[in-house]
């Protein structure tokens, strides 16, 4: 249901790919509460993906960039303030991709030109966007910006691999830039840890179907779904929270905060052996 918190705002979401999308929801529900919107993803992911009817559905303009690139950031900025009438209201930053997971590289065998590349692409674009933005005064004062994170930045989880560094960089730099353009712009950063979600990005993880089940039986609200961000993502953006900032905010139906629960526990207790080999040692993984 439309309650018209957006009216009147416009915003950039990028890294919408197809419908399984965080970013795609977001879109389709921040424009559903009036906001006007442009949408960015790279040109690779533009071809691949199907942005291209996003963007005709939405009404929204579609702008290729690489997120990773200064130059292509400052256009999007452009574009969007020509296109849309004015300064940005809020930015969505829904980008990460890792070659060492793509890649099957454990993280005790990681290889460190990959570890570059998924560093800058998930979390250093995030700070060249918000730089970009600052440094074009593109954010309207009392404009909000956020970043989808995860719980794997503060504890290890199995697979995740240098994703979870990535993660943790890109919460810090929530911090480091919120306290800057906060006191001076009086801009809002905030990241959202979400739930394990069966995105394109998120299916590419080792053992991440069992993830998301691990995820769904510790937490007693169950899991967040893609939906359930955008819902998040709109308050976040609206002018309801105009005092949160610098904030890493666990959107993941309690998961964070619990130890074990009984359905986890359950489960645990009719697994023993499925982690021994064949010479009855257990398999550390």
């Amino acid at each position: 249901m439309a309650n018209n918190l957006l009216k009147g705002k416009r915003g950039i979401v990028f890294g919408a790919l197809n419908d399984m999308s965080i970013a795609w929801k977001v879109a389709e529900r921040v424009v559903e509460e009036g906001a006007i919107i442009t949408l960015s993803n790279t040109p690779l992911a533009v071809r691949m993906g199907t942005t291209n009817e996003l963007a005709e559905k939405l009404n929204a303009k579609l702008i290729p960039a690489d997120a990773t690139s200064v130059a292509d950031l400052e256009q999007v900025f452009v574009q969007s303030m020509e296109t849309l009438g004015g300064k940005i209201d809020f930015v969505l930053h829904s980008i990460g991709m890792s070659p060492n997971v793509r890649k099957k590289r454990t993280y005790d065998d990681l290889d460190y030109d990959m570890l570059i590349t998924t560093l800058d692409i998930s979390a250093i674009s995030f700070h060249k966007m918000i730089q970009v933005a600052k440094k074009m005064d593109a954010i309207s004062e009392g404009g909000s910006v956020l970043a989808l994170s995860y719980v794997a930045a503060q504890r290890t989880l199995f697979g995740y691999n240098d994703m979870a560094d990535a993660k943790s960089m890109l919460e810090s730099i929530a911090r480091s830039f919120g306290y800057i353009y906060g006191r001076e712009k009086g801009v809002r950063i905030n990241t959202i840890s979400q739930s394990p979600t069966m995105t394109t990005a998120g299916s590419g993880i080792k053992g991440f179907d069992s993830l998301v089940d691990f995820s769904d039986r510790m937490s007693p609200l169950g899991n967040a779904t893609a939906d359930d961000c955008a819902d998040y993502c709109v308050v976040m953006f609206s002018d309801l929270t105009r005092k949160v900032t610098m904030q890493n905010l666990y959107h993941d139906g309690g998961f964070s905060s619990m130890g074990m629960s009984f359905r986890a526990m359950e489960q645990y207790n009719k697994s023993f052996d499925e982690f021994k080999d064949e010479e009855g040692k257990v398999i550390y993984g």
